[in-house]
């Protein structure tokens, strides 16, 4: 837009959702937690995060019992109303979630807000919205079932 275009908006180069395309996918947008701890505190973060295996997978044999499983969580400033700092998660589809949970980013969104959406069940996404362990309360945070 800026070469092309005429526009003089800058790039935001800090919360640019990111994927990896790999067998199991990776995405993330905004601070990674140690970034987060540096910059505002450790005792001013609160890591939301959940293990889970994902519905897709409980008939598939090529994965195992028990051998594979997803994580997700959300990097939030306790000291500024839980604001979203940072998400990562490594799942089917991450790329596709990761996109959505982008706009929230530019919107500056609280852990809150993320948890007034309504889920879509049964998807991998829903896992992202009402995180409630934090790793400083619960180190191992895994879920079984819906």
């Amino acid at each position: 837009k800026r070469l092309f275009l005429g526009h003089t908006e800058l790039m935001d180069y800090v919360n640019v959702p990111t994927s990896v395309f790999t067998p199991i996918e990776y995405g993330s947008c905004g601070m990674s937690e140690e970034d987060a701890k540096k910059k505002f505190g450790e005792e001013n973060i609160a890591t939301y995060h959940t293990k889970f295996k994902p519905l897709e997978w409980a008939y598939d044999k090529t994965v195992g019992e028990g051998k594979r499983t997803c994580y997700t969580k959300v990097i939030c400033n306790k000291a500024d109303s839980n604001r979203v700092l940072g998400f990562h998660i490594c799942a089917p589809n991450a790329g596709e979630i990761t996109q959505g949970v982008a706009i929230g980013f530019k919107c500056n969104f609280t852990k809150e807000q993320l948890d007034s959406v309504v889920g879509i069940h049964p998807t991998v996404a829903e896992e992202v919205i009402g995180l409630k362990y934090t790793k400083e309360e619960n180190p191992d945070a895994s879920k079984t079932g819906c």
